[in-house]
């Protein structure tokens, strides 16, 4: 039964830390383009507008995702309470490796509503 919490707890890692980081680039965006603490990317990194779109929209993103994948693992955990070892072992496996999987992927939306949003050299779309 300790394994099946011990799991939970690391199941748990990967959104709250999307839970907290969202909110925090959400809510409390780095006042200066900076390469070491935010959401990185050459179109990010462009100008301070572009700064800042990306931040509130990656932090939103990951404010929704992080509550969406906590609520599904733990639902995706609870039916193999008291279960074997092993089994809960490989389910483990497959949620860490789905949340990686998110955790990755959200570039791409922020990306493209960059895109979307400015041109390359960081100037904004009108209309």
């Amino acid at each position: 039964m300790w394994f099946w919490w011990f799991l939970l707890v690391c199941n748990l890692l990967v959104p709250v830390t999307m839970i907290v980081s969202g909110r925090m680039m959400w809510k409390h965006c780095p006042k200066e383009i900076n390469g070491m603490l935010g959401y990185r990317t050459k179109r990010s990194m462009t100008n301070l507008d572009t700064w800042r779109y990306a931040h509130d929209y990656c932090g939103r993103l990951w404010w929704k995702l992080g509550w969406a994948m906590a609520l599904v693992s733990a639902a995706v955990q609870i039916p193999f309470f008291g279960g074997g070892e092993e089994a809960l072992s490989a389910v483990a496996g497959v949620i860490c490796t789905v949340q990686c999987v998110i955790l990755i992927g959200s570039i791409f939306p922020v990306e493209r509503a960059l895109k979307r949003e400015f041109f390359e050299d960081g100037r904004r779309r009108q209309g």
